[in-house]
């Protein structure tokens, strides 16, 4: 398990990452860290007992913003990253080998985020997988 504070940065990273010519475009999205998917997340993807996510997009795709989005108060969409799934998963990348740990984890969190980034983009589930299939993810 890493601290909260080295998740977070490469968080940071991750989204610093994603090409310029998505990042620049990325307007009114807070990026949020939780342990795990809440019952009410768990509920609403309908996921069994044994199931989970890594993240969770929620919000207006950018693609479905007319041009009264943003007019008066808007809430920021939200991309939650679930740092206990995701060390899971990094965890059983390592093979067990401690050294490769963060480094596996550092790599979750980036397909993570660009998978999060992509339903803002107004991808769907299955258009996310064949552009992760094309990066070789």
């Amino acid at each position: 398990m890493i601290s909260r504070r080295t998740f977070e940065k490469l968080i940071i990273e991750s989204c610093e990452a994603l090409p310029p010519r998505f990042r620049d475009r990325i307007k009114n999205v807070a990026v949020l860290v939780e342990d795990e998917p809440s019952s009410e997340v768990r509920k609403e993807e309908g996921l069994g007992h044994d199931e989970t996510l890594l993240g969770y997009y929620r919000g207006i795709p950018a693609t479905e913003r007319g041009e009264g989005y943003g007019v008066g108060p808007t809430l920021p969409d939200t991309i939650t990253l679930y740092q206990k799934p995701i060390e899971e998963a990094a965890a059983e990348l390592a093979g067990g080998e401690d050294s490769l740990f963060e480094s596996r984890v550092r790599d979750v969190i980036f397909d993570t985020v660009w998978h999060e980034f992509a339903h803002y983009f107004g991808m769907n589930e299955d258009e996310v997988a064949t552009r992760e299939q094309k990066r070789g993810r």
